[in-house]
């Protein structure tokens, strides 16, 4: 059983909350909180043990995440990734992530790219580990959040890496979702690392950008999306 609701202040965020929060970005990523399933808030509470205050506020940060759609007298709801807003962020991606690269190829020190060198290959032994045994495992790096960072520009970085980043790695896991792309993506990655190690940032840049577009094209081609008007109709 669930303890009584209580109030919690609006707009404040709890360690409870940060944690609720926390585990239901992971149920969004890796698809146990499929798109369009209903946010049932009585249920997590129940779940967790805890009250409606804290529950309330994670699904009002997941809200602001653009991760839950949220209106009168209608359930909320995981988003559905629509074709449209596939499109608009890949576009985003393209000029943005292409200059965070350039960037971080003529800022990043020696001591950085060394260190985004192993953490890459630490990722890979991790995703064939898990391919091999079954079990999946959290992913702690992100190779495009760490070159944006490289990059050093913060409007950059707060465009991609602020709360818009939660919706683009949705995004992002269902262009990667299948076997053939991920090992497509690592040799892209390697590539740019190179670049990187180079100093080439123009290089990097046209890596970056080629990559970027070979994404949204493998997500237009292999994983079609729903379209708006069907994305609606869904979530009624």
């Amino acid at each position: 059983m669930s303890k009584e609701p209580d109030q919690e202040p609006e707009g404040k965020s709890t360690p409870l909350a940060e944690s609720i929060l926390s585990e239901l970005l992971q149920r969004i990523y890796d698809g146990r909180l499929p798109q369009g399933a209903s946010i049932n808030e009585a249920t997590i509470a129940e779940e967790f043990n805890v009250s409606r205050g804290p529950v309330r506020e994670a699904v009002r940060r997941l809200q602001g995440l653009q991760l839950i759609t949220r209106e009168p007298y209608v359930k909320s709801r995981v988003v559905v990734l629509t074709q449209e807003g596939a499109r608009e962020l890949f576009e985003m991606r393209l000029a943005l992530e292409g200059m965070a690269c350039r960037l971080a190829a003529e800022r990043m020190s020696d001591e950085e790219v060394g260190s985004l060198v192993r953490e890459l290959e630490q990722d890979r032994q991790r995703v064939l580990s898990a391919s091999q045994t079954g079990r999946d495992q959290p992913r702690v790096f992100d190779f495009h959040e760490r070159i944006v960072r490289a990059s050093g520009n913060s409007r950059i970085i707060d465009s991609l890496c602020g709360d818009l980043y939660h919706l683009l790695r949705m995004y992002r896991r269902r262009s990667g979702a299948v076997p053939e792309r991920k090992s497509q993506a690592y040799a892209e990655h390697w590539q740019i690392v190179r670049a990187l190690r180079a100093r080439d940032g123009e290089l990097a840049e046209s890596l970056m950008r080629s990559h970027v577009a070979r994404a949204s094209d493998h997500l237009f081609e292999k994983l079609p999306l729903i379209t708006g008007s069907s994305a609606e109709s869904r979530s009624a």
